[in-house]
Parts: structure tokens; sequence; C-alpha cells
């Protein structure tokens, strides 16, 4: 295993990030590298350079949260979504299950942000995009709702529930809802990814009639770069908005992938079940799923990629964790954070990879 070797594949080419921090860890060793560049101005990366981890939030805070709470018997993930939050966008019989798995049908992405109303009316008011239980569609929506769900059931702020159930236990210093003011990677030349989907109605239709917004032309750095999160949430979702560290993932996705050895924190019937795949193939509760090659044996591993050009993954066979964070959207034409992931694990786990999930990735995941 080399982060190193990782760090070069994943600068490797026309396509490639500023700069990577990427890192792999079993219970008994740890390695970490980092190479290029945090920002625009040409600050040198380093392994403790902090990064807006984008949709992996939905993983490390939400979908954790929701097993802490499933261990401590506070809630279920076959709970109706109604017993914590009525009056939602959901179909009547959504469970926190059909939500953790994407079949809810709530809506993929919609620009909240320029709805006139609250941003939660907004949501709840929305339609259902699919019927309930069709199929796999990931929705960032979705996991608003969860977050929510996560504040309901805790009594607390979506930003101190996490700190509550997730990073104050496993140590996580440098785990958290934003702004950060140092030691942190930019992650775009203001909101032009989301400014060109609402411009273009693609991937997803835009359902508000509204199209001109405030939108920042700054670089943005320390602050989340999700439009929803950033404008309609102040920073702080269910479905993005978290930063946090390699060597702090790397401490999570153990704790995850060695579950066994935390039986204070989740229970163990919980995390099977959270880590089982639905009816989609390729689509755990909360993560994704693929099978990867680890020093020549196959293994499965979950994970879960965000849009600002991060992953996280955790191979529970075999108690390991690898990471890799970037800032591919200051590239000129952006690499996809499934294919930096994937330039990168081969060296990390020592084997070769699928080329291919067997989930597609959203423009948004």
């Amino acid at each position: 295993m080399s982060a190193v070797q990782a760090v070069e594949a994943v600068l490797a080419g026309p396509s490639a990030p500023a700069g990577t921090v990427v890192g792999v860890a079993t219970p008994s060793e740890r390695d970490v590298a980092a190479g290029g560049h945090a920002d625009v101005a040409g600050t040198p990366m380093t392994p403790a350079t902090a990064f807006d981890v984008a949709s992996v939030t939905k993983a490390v805070a939400t979908t954790t949260a929701v097993l802490r709470l499933v261990s401590r018997g506070d809630l279920r993930f076959d709970d109706l979504v109604s017993r914590f939050l009525p009056g939602t966008a959901c179909a009547p019989s959504t469970t926190l299950r059909h939500l953790l798995q994407h079949r809810a049908g709530l809506w993929e992405w919609q620009p909240l942000y320029l709805d006139p109303r609250d941003p939660v009316t907004a949501m709840d008011a929305l339609p259902l995009r699919y019927a309930l239980d069709e199929g796999r569609h990931y929705s960032d929506l979705g996991f608003l709702v969860l977050g929510r769900i996560v504040a309901a059931v805790t009594g607390l702020p979506l930003d101190a529930a996490v700190r509550e159930l997730v990073t104050a236990p496993l140590g996580l210093d440098r785990t958290g809802y934003g702004p950060i003011a140092s030691a942190v990677a930019s992650t775009a030349r203001g909101d032009l990814a989301e400014r060109r989907m609402v411009a273009t109605g693609e991937p997803y239709p835009i359902l508000t009639s509204r199209r001109h917004f405030a939108w920042r032309e700054e670089e943005i750095a320390g602050v989340a770069n999700d439009g929803n999160c950033f404008h309609a949430f102040g920073g702080i979702a269910g479905h993005a908005g978290l930063f946090s560290t390699a060597d702090d993932l790397l401490t999570l996705g153990l704790a995850l992938a060695a579950a066994d050895e935390h039986a204070d924190l989740w229970h163990p019937e919980a995390v099977a079940d959270l880590f089982r795949d639905g009816p989609d193939p390729g689509q755990a509760l909360g993560w994704r799923s693929d099978r990867v090659r680890l020093d020549g044996r196959e293994e499965r591993m979950l994970w879960h990629p965000g849009f600002t050009g991060c992953a996280l993954g955790i191979i529970p066979g075999a108690a390991t964790a690898a990471v890799v964070l970037s800032n591919r959207l200051l590239a000129a034409e952006p690499a996809t954070t499934e294919a930096l992931w994937r330039s990168a694990l081969p060296a990390l786990l020592g084997g070769q990879t699928p080329r291919e999930s067997a989930t597609s990735v959203t423009p948004k995941e």
C-alpha cells in the first residue's frame, strides 16, 4: 500500500485537481500523503489540510448519526418518517430505510434557495418525483429530511447532534460544519456548477420560475460549496456541509470497518443491517457498495463520493479504510470524483479495482 503512489495517480493527466490528500489505514498502520496546491494562490497541500467533503457528509455525519440512534434504541431503520416529521413531501408509508436507500421518490435536487419561502416549507411543498420504492434515485432532499429527523430525535441542532453522536465519541477534532478559517482547501471559483444547472435545467428540471440570484463569484474556501447547504440552510445540512481531514475520516472509517471493537457506539445487528445491500445492487443504507481487490484478494467495500472531489471507503472484511480528498473543481475540465477515486485505489489497496461501479453517479453525488 502506498499513499505517495496514489497521490501521483490522482494528480496525473490534464483533468487532475490542483491538489490532493490520500490515505489508507488499518488498526496497525496508517499511510497519508499530500501533493499539489490547496487553493488558487498555490498554498501547498499538506496531510492536515481540511476539505469540504460535500456528499460524504451523507455517510459520515447523517448516516452515522442515524446508526448511533438505532444502536441506542431511539429509532429504527423501518420507522415511518411521519413519526418524527409530519407534513413532509414523503409518501405516508415512507421509512428511514427508503431515505437511506434513495428510494423515497423525492427529487434528486432543487435549488431551494431560489424559492422565496422558508427552505423547509419549500422542500415539503414539492411534489414527489417518483413513486415510493420505484427504484434508486439519488436524492439530496432525502438526506435533508434525514438530517431533520436526527435533529428532531435528539432535540439538538444538527451540527450539535452530529458532534454528540459521532465526532466527540470518536475524538474527531477536525471534523464539523463550517465555516473554517484556516488550513482548508478551496473547492471552486464561485457557484459556477449550480448556476449552470439552474440556467440549463440539466440534469434536473427546475420547478421554481425564479432564475436570478446573488451567485458567489469568489473562490470558495472554508464554507460549504453546496448551494442549498450554504444559501438556504446556513452551512448545516444532512446532505452536505461537513469539513474533515484525511486522518479524521480514516479514524471514523476504521471505527465502522472494525465495528465489533466499538460495541459502545454501534449495535452489531444495526451495523449488519446498515451494510447490507438493498433492492438495488451497489446501494447499502447510506453507503454505496462495490467489490475491490485488496492485496490480491476480493473484498466488499462500502464508499461514498462527494461533488467537491472527496471520497471515503471502508472494507469491513479487512478492517481497512481509504480516503481521497481533492479540489477537483479547480481544474479546467474536472475529472469526476469517481474517476479520481478509482485512480488512487490500486496504489492504496495493493490490487486492481473494477473500472465501473454497479451504481451510477449523479452530477451532485
